[in-house]
């Protein structure tokens, strides 16, 4: 039953949700100031919100003057979507290491719960190889490694299997790791009374990004960032 569901809601996310997804292009870092990128999924790209402005990467971005290079993709995942994103965006660590940032978000997982039965070892392969080009390719950047985010109260046995496998590579490449955000939206789900999700059920809303946002800015104090 999880695993028809599953597809679904990855086709849901592989298609973007074009609607209510931002379209920002990474800005043009300004002389002298602190880069930022962001490789992630469309919690992190900010699909749901009204506009790219209230994604919570660009809200932390902004408040500390950061320039913000936003690699995210919708449905993407280290597994997920990767081979038919098509040339360019096939290999997003690779930009990544051309964009030379100072720091590097790694928040990425969620979506490859949705293959974690017929890919299992592929997904944690490619972990390990992402966060090992990342350090190789940006040896002097700060690597922070995000717990994978999570949308339900459902949580099938994979979601910790995944975040076990992050956190051991982030340890492993010597990256910053913040614990914890898949039950950043605990209580406000779809479902939930107090729901911090969009329309599609799916991605945070406005709301819901303010709160993630507020809860990283605690997170990157208590890392002295």
């Amino acid at each position: 039953m999880y695993r028809a569901l599953g597809i679904l809601i990855a086709a849901l996310l592989a298609l973007g949700l074009t609607a209510c997804a931002p379209t920002a292009q990474p800005q043009q870092p300004a002389e002298g100031a602190t880069t930022v990128a962001f490789y992630g999924d469309s919690y992190t790209r900010g699909t749901g919100a009204s506009s790219s402005e209230k994604r919570w990467s660009t809200i932390i971005c902004a408040e500390r003057g950061w320039t913000e290079i936003n690699r995210a993709e919708n449905g993407l995942g280290f597994v997920n979507r990767r081979a038919s994103m098509g040339p360019g965006l096939d290999d997003i660590p690779a930009l990544i290491i051309r964009d030379a940032p100072d720091i590097v978000f790694v928040t990425m997982g969620l979506n490859d719960n949705f293959s974690y039965d017929s890919v299992a070892a592929e997904i944690r392969a490619t972990i390990d190889s992402d966060l090992d080009r990342l350090r190789q390719g940006l040896p002097g950047a700060r690597i922070v490694v995000v717990e994978p985010f999570w949308w339900t109260a459902d949580r099938p046995a994979s979601v910790d299997v995944i975040i076990g496998w992050v956190h051991d590579a982030a340890d492993r490449i010597g990256a910053e790791y913040i614990a914890g955000a898949s039950h950043w939206l605990d209580g406000h789900y779809a479902d939930d009374a107090d729901s911090w999700m969009a329309d599609d059920g799916l991605h945070p809303d406005d709301v819901g990004y303010a709160h993630i946002a507020e809860r990283m800015e605690a997170e990157l104090r208590a890392l002295g960032l």
